[in-house]
């Protein structure tokens, strides 16, 4: 039998041990899809304290429970920050992060660092499947030569595979396993064993060429989610100034049964992708001499659209005789969307920046995250403050960022002196209401 017969087979009969290297938004769910069909499931992770949660069957993501973690502890998950336990797996998916750095360009530290991480345990028969959202070309050029050095031929000794995730955290229509995955190898053989891989766990696989082409498949989903917002939230701008109320223009516009897809402006874009992934695409186009123009326009405007909202209070307050340095202001959520605790590239944390700068005083609500966590780039030292008519009232302006189901909006309209609506909760015109 081949290298690769037996590590089809291995899946084929769920013997395989499955490594998920990365333990957060991505890597848990697809932890616990793999541990409820009978794989076994071994969780690596560079943060001691999210193993040792997991180990102990606690949760660190709201929509995650805590049941769920300990059912998997007990049929035989666990967590761990020794990389030497590399060699146990059978197949290693990485779900680590590929953030901007501070020139908005890709930082691949995350990956480089994973796969330096994982290579001297790397052996004959294993399938590394590179979760990560990135610029095409990535697979080739950063896994590749480093999962070779040691010796192993990919395709014939080893297995590489890209599959970009699409979680979508705090949506219940879609699971892990309902969502359609794309999976690219980097020859037949390589394809061959990762659709083994996935297709126990996954209800349709989507096979391209090659690990470029899955690559670029993820960045037109989130390039194609990037533009569309940011042209909604420059014709927000528009109908703004001509007094028509966009939120209206959409949801008419949505009732064409073809040719239109509703997209809704906001303050700005969050989470891990949208706001990101388009400028991966722009830094690496640069390579081949291109400008992309199309994607950049649409960042521009979607990383504008903070300071508008910023600019719509200040109107607001103005135009009661009111200045914006020393103004009480609430936001509420601080979420990058709704229902979620998830926080990366919130928009309403740019908010909360801008009007600290221009000498606010400032607090937050948010029922998903009761005290404002550390960040890489940004802290508040700062908790949830609990909504009720007297707490409103004591509040200059109170500026709705993100919709949680949780708020009362009823309340909020009620009581607040003054709202900043960038969501569109209060369709009605009323005086105290701004839209932004």
């Amino acid at each position: 039998m081949s290298v690769k017969q037996g590590s089809v087979a291995k899946f084929n009969s769920r013997e395989a041990l499955i490594g998920i290297v990365g333990l957060g938004y991505v890597g848990l769910p697809l932890m616990l899809r793999y541990n409820a069909i009978g794989y076994r499931v071994l969780g690596i992770d560079i943060d001691a304290s999210k193993t040792a949660r997991l180990n102990a069957g606690e949760s660190y993501i709201e929509h995650i429970s805590a049941d769920s973690i300990r059912a998997a502890r007990e049929s035989g998950f666990e967590a761990t920050c020794d990389f030497s336990r590399v060699a146990e797996c059978d197949a290693l998916i990485l779900c680590v992060p590929t953030p901007l750095n501070k020139y908005r360009e890709p930082d691949m530290s995350f990956v480089i660092k994973t796969t330096e991480a994982i290579k001297p345990y790397l052996r004959k028969g294993q399938v590394v499947s590179l979760e990560s959202t990135t610029y095409p070309g990535t697979t080739e050029e950063v896994l590749l030569p480093r999962v070779e050095e040691n010796g192993l031929k990919v395709g014939m000794d080893l297995f590489l595979v890209y599959s970009p995730e699409r979680e979508d955290p705090g949506n219940l229509s879609f699971e892990t396993r309902t969502i359609p995955k794309v999976i690219g190898g980097h020859t037949p053989d390589c394809l061959e064993v990762g659709v083994a891989l996935y297709e126990q766990a996954i209800d349709r696989l989507v096979k391209v060429s090659s690990t470029k082409a899955a690559e670029m498949t993820k960045l037109l989903e989130n390039i194609h989610r990037a533009v569309n917002i940011g042209l909604v939230n420059e014709m927000k701008i528009v109908a703004d100034r001509m007094g028509i109320d966009i939120f209206e223009v959409v949801d008419a516009a949505a009732t064409k049964p073809f040719g239109f897809s509703a997209y809704y402006p906001g303050p700005g874009l969050g989470g891990h992708c949208i706001p990101i992934d388009p400028f991966y695409l722009t830094w690496k186009a640069r390579e081949f001499g291109l400008h992309t123009r199309f994607i950049e326009l649409s960042g521009e405007v979607n990383q504008a659209m903070p300071e508008y909202v910023v600019s719509k209070l200040m109107d607001g307050l103005n135009d009661r005789g009111m200045a914006l340095k020393g103004s009480k202001v609430l936001v509420l959520g601080i979420a990058y969307k709704k229902n979620v605790d998830d926080m990366r590239e919130s928009p309403s944390v740019e908010i909360m920046e801008l009007l600290e700068a221009k000498g606010c005083l400032i607090q937050y609500s948010d029922p998903h995250v009761p005290v404002f966590p550390v960040m890489r780039e940004h802290h508040f030292d700062l908790s949830s403050q609990v909504i009720t008519a007297e707490n409103l009232a004591s509040y200059d302006a109170v500026i709705i960022a993100t919709d949680h189901d949780r708020f009362d909006y009823d309340l909020i309209r009620e009581h607040a002196a003054l709202i900043v609506d960038s969501r569109g909760k209060y369709r009605a015109p009323e005086a105290h209401i701004i839209k932004a």
